[in-house]
């Protein structure tokens, strides 16, 4: 395994399909480095709402995406997460990033600005790395070697999120979900997309476990593959 060639892995999915957890155990399971690539994007909307940043207009998210350093962690068992050197893992998760991240998101200036950062740590792991987010496969890292889109119904995503959200009822956090996943979906610069090359899986009706155990084996077929 150790002298296994680095494999680069892209899972791509809107919130709640089980696509944080799956991607966490996948690379640990398989020795790869792991990079949450929401988090990143989480971690400079909390930078521009604790500096004051005026979220609704564009052209100030724009002018401030160069200024925060953003360090990601790219350990599975322990993905760090930090803004000009404070650790932000507990912050970034809160209702208030939740809601702005979208549209801090939907600037091409941020994007560009994380997803050379995205493209710098998957260049740069040296046994290969499980990236996850909304757009690897189409646009961060379009030459992954396996792509994986994970889908699930809007009640099940609901049901999982509203248990990792604190206090959170299902049905408000359904109705947050799809009016993210639409912002996403339709956005101009790298909107959420299975890529063509990309293996759909559709984790309502299955386990955790399950959802590992197929993912882990699609990366060992590939890595057979070659």
């Amino acid at each position: 395994m150790e002298s296994a060639t680095p494999v680069i892995v892209a899972i791509d999915g809107p919130a709640g399909t089980g696509k944080s957890s799956t991607s966490k155990a996948v690379a640990a399971q398989l020795g790869l480095s792991y990079l949450d690539t929401g988090a990143q994007y989480r971690a400079i909307t909390w930078w521009m709402v604790s500096n004051g940043i005026d979220i609704d207009d564009p052209s100030a998210i724009a002018a401030a995406a160069g200024k925060p350093e953003i360090v990601s962690g790219t350990d599975p068992d322990g993905p760090a997460i930090t803004v000009d050197g404070v650790d932000v893992a507990a912050p970034i998760r809160t209702q208030e990033v939740s809601s702005k991240v979208s549209a801090v998101s939907a600037v091409p200036e941020v994007r560009a600005r994380i997803t050379e950062l995205q493209r710098s740590i998957a260049a740069s792991a040296e046994k290969g790395i499980v990236v996850e987010g909304r757009d690897i496969g189409t646009t961060v890292l379009p030459d992954a070697d396996l792509k994986v889109f994970l889908t699930a119904s809007p009640e099940a995503r609901a049901a999982r999120r509203s248990g990792e959200l604190k206090g959170s009822d299902v049905h408000s956090t359904r109705e947050a979900l799809i009016k993210r996943d639409a912002a996403d979906s339709s956005r101009k610069t790298s909107p959420l997309a299975k890529a063509d090359d990309a293996v759909e899986v559709d984790t309502t009706e299955l386990t955790l476990a399950q959802v590992i155990e197929c993912v882990v084996t699609l990366v060992e077929e590939k890595r057979a593959g070659k």
